[in-house]
């Protein structure tokens, strides 16, 4: 990977993984191995699960909920300053040269993902659910969400948060926000998302080879 990418790997709690404030005044990149289960809730959320037991963590970029935990999906942050040439200031399309890396890194695997270069595509469930929706700069493959990218900005920078899908649990996020009518609520996840069969580590390597 390019010499000018800061790389970190840190291990710890989800709640603790989202209290870290790093610094954005250079190139990083924070590939993060959680612990336990928790689910992650954007930081505009309001519906709110209601667990049995599993810790609910608000994050402080947009988007719906994510299951995070082992083997639940890689967690990878990419952060820029305002300085560096990949800035844009246009939300819009900021975040496509990080989803043609993803879909870089997957074709190093043998997977042929795509970018989604249109507009936000809100459905019944993406307010609640991630990857019930479809934003700018994501990645698809077969037409399903395999990555998801939020994103957080202050004056120094701006702070990419990474959720690549290693295991798609529609039924227990319908069962945790007690979507309804729930049947309809799985068909349409399960036609929204779709997991990665691949190793979180190898994944993570790869896509740390393909950043520009």
């Amino acid at each position: 990977m390019p010499a000018d990418w800061m790389v970190e790997r840190v291990a710890g709690s989800v709640a603790e993984l989202h209290g870290i404030e790093p610094s954005l005044f250079s190139r990083r990149v924070m590939i993060y191995d959680v612990c336990d289960v928790a689910v992650v809730v954007g930081s505009g959320q309001k519906k709110m699960p209601s667990t049995d037991g599993t810790r609910v963590v608000r994050r402080r970029s947009g988007g719906g909920a994510v299951l995070v935990g082992p083997g639940e999906v890689l967690w990878i942050d990419i952060l820029l300053p305002r300085s560096d040439p990949l800035w844009n200031d246009d939300i819009s399309v900021s975040v496509r040269w990080l989803g043609y890396a993803w879909c870089a890194a997957l074709a190093e695997m043998e997977i042929g993902a795509i970018v989604h270069p249109g507009p936000m595509l809100t459905t019944k469930w993406s307010a609640t659910v991630c990857f019930g929706g479809l934003g700018p700069g994501e990645v698809l493959l077969g037409g399903r969400k395999v990555v998801g990218i939020s994103q957080r900005r202050n004056r120094n920078g701006v702070r990419f948060q990474c959720a690549a899908l290693l295991r798609w649990r529609p039924r227990e996020m319908v069962k945790l926000f007690d979507l309804t009518p729930p049947d309809a609520a799985v068909a349409d996840l399960e036609k929204a998302a779709v997991s990665l069969d691949v190793n979180a580590s190898d994944l993570s390597d790869a896509l740390l080879n393909q950043l520009p």
